[in-house]
């Protein structure tokens, strides 16, 4: 069982571990209008999976916009953001923050994605939410790229996740 830390305090993972080279889970999530959105798998393009505890943190919402500044820019990925929030919380806030070149998913029917790749927290005052990693799946649905943040109230290194995507 992996661990990361919340606040300096240990934290253990549950779910299949995911890492580099191997084939991405291809799991559902639901997006703000309910439908279900499949991420992981092969795509043809790109896929960027920025993971967070909840949108109604400070470093998750900075992550968040982060990626929606830089996705601009990239013409050959999908950016998505995965928290456990509701799809109706999401979207909101989507429209406040002007979110638009990052599609936001919820994991709220059963935690398949976080399950699916080794993100969820399994204890501590968090438990129950996915913590804070990023993904990054080549166009044939291999992970190229995976950052689990070792410290949740931490950031990612957003400039090695951009750079696995060529």
């Amino acid at each position: 069982m992996s661990q990361v830390t919340f606040k300096g305090g240990a934290v253990s993972l549950e779910g299949k571990t995911v890492n580099v080279g191997d084939n991405a889970p291809e799991v559902e999530l639901v997006a703000k209008d309910l439908t279900t959105v499949k991420v992981g798998g092969a795509k043809g393009k790109y896929q960027i999976i920025n993971v967070v505890p909840s949108l109604d943190t400070g470093v998750c919402a900075t992550q968040t916009k982060t990626f929606n500044e830089k996705a601009a820019s990239l013409s050959n990925a999908e950016v998505f953001v995965v928290s456990f929030d509701l799809p109706f919380a999401q979207g909101r806030f989507c429209s406040t923050e002007g979110i638009e070149k990052v599609t936001a998913l919820s994991d709220f029917r059963g935690g398949k994605f976080s399950r699916a790749y080794g993100v969820l927290l399994a204890d501590g005052v968090l438990a129950g939410l996915s913590t804070r990693a990023i993904f990054v799946v080549d166009p044939k649905g291999k992970v190229v790229h995976k950052e689990l943040v070792t410290e949740i109230t931490n950031e990612p290194n957003y400039a090695a996740a951009l750079a696995a995507v060529k």
